[in-house]
């Protein structure tokens, strides 16, 4: 007999885009932490994640070159891709042309300390039929994150022993008002395959514009967009204070 209430099975792969132009820290994939290049940190801690195949969609052939070395599967893309969605979508379409895989994670190549289980915990919200993309926010403790412009906030209700809700907005406000928790978002998407085809070919949004927030694009068309509860942020490297940050916390 088959079980009406037990959602269908995610078959996922994982995609990781990633580039060489980087104003701060020029050359960042490829750089070293303790003799391994950061996006193979990235892509090692993908596959042990184990929801599916793992591909490192690379923009220049040096960093799919470092991939295969390490034994793992790359392929280049238009280096001219302005986003890591435009980018995934062009590495799906190529690896998966007959639509094997039904939900795509996109991982950046710049998380070398995310853990598996956040990977995990991305998919496993798109067992709801009705969510398109699912993310990870977890809660600010740190006072000085609320008004900094560079830690986005998910607005999201998520009540009292709840570990997931609905996303109603992105910002990079202090936002909601009133006492609660404040939610810091966490650059990590489950996209449902026809979710992110229809993604990418939506114009920019007004909101996406004005917050500089690519996923205000999807909620402008009214996708809807689920977060999951984690315990701590990965450390994105994005300077060279990051990196030895990284080394450190990989030592």
């Amino acid at each position: 007999m088959v079980d009406l209430q037990r959602p269908p099975p995610i078959n996922s792969i994982v995609i990781i885009p990633t580039r060489l132009a980087s104003t701060r820290l020029p050359g960042k994939p490829l750089a070293d932490i303790h003799g391994v290049p950061m996006i193979v940190h990235v892509w090692r801690k993908a596959v042990a994640a184990d929801i599916g195949p793992v591909i490192v969609a690379a923009g220049d052939a040096t960093i799919a070159d470092a991939v295969h070395s390490a034994g793992g599967k790359a392929i280049l893309t238009d280096p001219a891709h302005t986003s890591g969605s435009d980018r995934i979508y062009e590495a799906l379409e190529h690896v998966d042309p007959d639509g094997q895989y039904d939900v795509v994670v996109n991982l950046q190549g710049d998380l070398p300390t995310i853990e598996p289980e956040a990977l995990r915990h991305v998919t496993e919200l798109l067992s709801r039929d009705a969510v398109d993309i699912g993310t990870l926010v977890t809660v600010i403790t740190d006072a000085k994150e609320r008004n900094d412009p560079n830690v986005v906030k998910a607005i999201v209700a998520i009540s009292q022993g709840e570990s997931r809700g609905r996303a109603l907005y992105f910002t990079r406000a202090e936002a909601p008002s009133g006492p609660g928790p404040l939610y810091h978002h966490i650059g990590i998407y489950a996209y449902r395959r026809e979710s992110l085809a229809r993604f990418v070919a939506l114009p920019p949004g007004v909101l996406e514009q004005r917050e500089r927030l690519e996923q205000l694009r999807a909620l402008e068309a009214g996708m809807r967009i689920d977060v999951a509860l984690t315990k701590s942020v990965p450390l994105g490297v994005d300077t060279e204070a990051d990196l030895n940050a990284a080394r450190k916390l990989l030592g």
